[in-house]
């Protein structure tokens, strides 16, 4: 990921609806959710929760399939990885095996359903 990049998903999350949804949806998982389950369990309109998916797509953050007469939206976990990559690149003023363990850990945790509601 480049700093370009880096700075739209940035933008992309700095917005609390939208940081809200990509948490539901990583613990979602690859099945991920519906467009309007996102809308109920974020409590926004079925408008509201379009643009703010709209934006977490176009950073490149969570994708979209169709499924019958559904959007189902899922988190883009090797853009998070990236994401994570690249905050992490330079740091620890040169003592890389400080940051070794996150930055090549597959996954940090496994996702629970009682951690975002």
């Amino acid at each position: 990921m480049d700093e370009g990049q880096a700075q739209i998903a940035f933008a992309a999350l700095s917005q609390e609806t939208r940081l809200r949804i990509l948490r539901m949806l990583v613990v979602a998982g690859p099945d991920g959710l519906a467009a309007g389950s996102i809308a109920a369990k974020a409590e926004v309109s079925a408008s509201n929760v379009s643009f703010h998916l709209k934006e977490l797509e176009r950073a490149g953050l969570v994708a979209a399939r169709r499924d019958a007469r559904s959007i189902i939206y899922s988190a883009e976990y090797d853009a998070l990885s990236g994401l994570i990559r690249f905050l992490m690149e330079d740091c620890c003023s040169g003592h890389p095996e400080i940051c070794a363990p996150i930055l090549t850990a597959a996954t940090c945790c496994a996702p629970t359903k009682d951690r975002i509601q």
